[in-house]
């Protein structure tokens, strides 16, 4: 039995990393930031003496005019996100959130929000001053300008939202990045011809961690307090549930063994959220894609061609995956010494074809064109395969053509 693939803490894999806690605090810091400036320079502007002056009422003009101008911005970029959310979740997938999770959304609005409190503090700062510095109004003209050049950046990532060639292309690119991490092409070579099965755990079982509360979805893992932990314990810690999984009260979390460690921080590591994300969730991918397939397969839609784009996307995430170690279903986690200290569950390779192509290879009998495009993919992603990911892929190519065989000889071929 093989060892599952190892990954370093810190060595350059993204897997050790949060995300969504950084991200709030990134968005939290970057609007403190923006407002922070804005007061420095409405408070600091108005107090030059020297230089050009213009009058304060035709200042204060431009001011009030600009901060009319930002209150619409803001209100068209809460329009603009609620509509491009809507449109995607109803055409799309009601999980894909790249739109609103970009961080040029919250990024813009700390922008206009600054742009808006310079205005009010500028004014509140010139009060009945006759004249104020030209300094003044140049700034509320050119904080306008860069306004506008990041609502017409925001404008065009929200198009390019509801595109379906540039999101298939994103949750392609998402998942294939994800893969690289969990399932790394070349470097793990020799795990790719290993079947699947358990990892060998590092010593006996010395303690289990239950989940005690309400049920949460796993959205990430904060491994690297947890690998600190189970190095100053001088244990390994076995999660029992995967990214993306639904732990409810009693289910087990995860095994220590060989040391200690507490069970508070253990549970600190699950960073509990409302939705999947794609930081350590190899599967979200497949799930998307198929998701959008499947919709695009729905009587009331019934849009094949959409659903054959979906599939090329498919195609190039197996394959990416039959490179890499996809038949060991754990990633495990080692401290800077290489000692493992946390063993991480992930989709195996039966699971990723369950949940990205299976769902569509149920209703493809009544779509010609996606039964044959799932024929092709079965067999592209055969011809790439190791010896022990063909069975199921074979299974599936045999039903596929038996399918194929019930269908005019002209209609077996590959459309566009």
């Amino acid at each position: 039995m093989s060892e599952p693939p190892m990954t370093t803490v810190g060595a350059g894999h993204a897997a050790e990393r949060v995300v969504r806690p950084r991200r709030a605090l990134r968005a939290g810091i970057t609007h403190a930031v923006a407002a922070g400036v804005a007061v420095a320079l409405g408070i600091l502007l108005p107090a030059i003496d020297g230089g050009s002056r213009v009058a304060g009422d035709r200042a204060v003009a431009v001011l009030n005019v600009l901060g009319v101008g930002v209150l619409s911005v803001t209100a068209l970029i809460f329009s603009l996100m609620f509509l491009v959310v809507q449109w995607a979740a109803g055409n799309f997938s009601h999980r894909l959130a790249l739109f609103r999770s970009d961080p040029l959304v919250w990024r813009v609005f700390a922008f206009v929000l600054g742009v808006l409190v310079y205005s009010v503090t500028a004014v509140l700062a010139i009060g009945s001053q006759s004249t104020v510095s030209v300094a003044v109004p140049i700034a509320a003209l050119v904080m306008a300008a860069a306004a506008f050049v990041f609502v017409r950046r925001l404008q065009l990532v929200a198009l390019r939202s509801i595109q379906l060639s540039h999101v298939l292309d994103e949750l392609r690119d998402r998942g294939l990045h994800v893969l690289d991490v969990y399932c790394p092409p070349g470097e793990e070579a020799g795990f790719r011809d290993s079947p699947p099965g358990a990892p060998l755990l590092p010593g006996s079982v010395t303690a289990s961690v239950p989940w005690r509360g309400a049920s949460v979805l796993v959205e990430q893992f904060n491994l690297l307090p947890l690998v600190a932990a189970a190095r100053r314990g001088g244990a390994a810690v076995v999660l029992r549930v995967k990214v993306g999984e639904v732990l409810y009260d009693g289910d087990p979390v995860a095994d220590v063994h060989h040391g200690t460690v507490k069970a508070a921080e253990v549970l600190k590591a699950v960073v509990a959220g409302s939705e999947r994300t794609f930081h350590q969730d190899p599967g979200l991918a497949f799930r998307l894609l198929s998701d959008i397939a499947l919709r695009a397969l729905s009587s009331a839609i019934n849009d094949p061609a959409t659903a054959v784009q979906a599939l090329d996307a498919v195609e190039d995430l197996l394959r990416r995956a039959a490179a890499g170690p996809v038949g060991q279903e754990t990633r495990a986690i080692a401290d800077a010494s290489g000692t493992v200290r946390v063993i991480l569950p992930v989709p195996g390779w039966e699971s990723l074809l369950r949940v990205g192509l299976d769902d569509i290879l149920v209703i493809a009998p009544a779509m010609p064109m996606v039964l044959a495009r799932c024929r092709k993919l079965l067999t592209g992603v055969l011809s790439v395969a190791p010896a022990p990911l063909r069975p199921p892929l074979e299974e599936r190519l045999a039903w596929t053509e038996q399918q194929l065989t019930n269908r005019p000889p002209f209609m077996r071929g590959e459309a566009r």
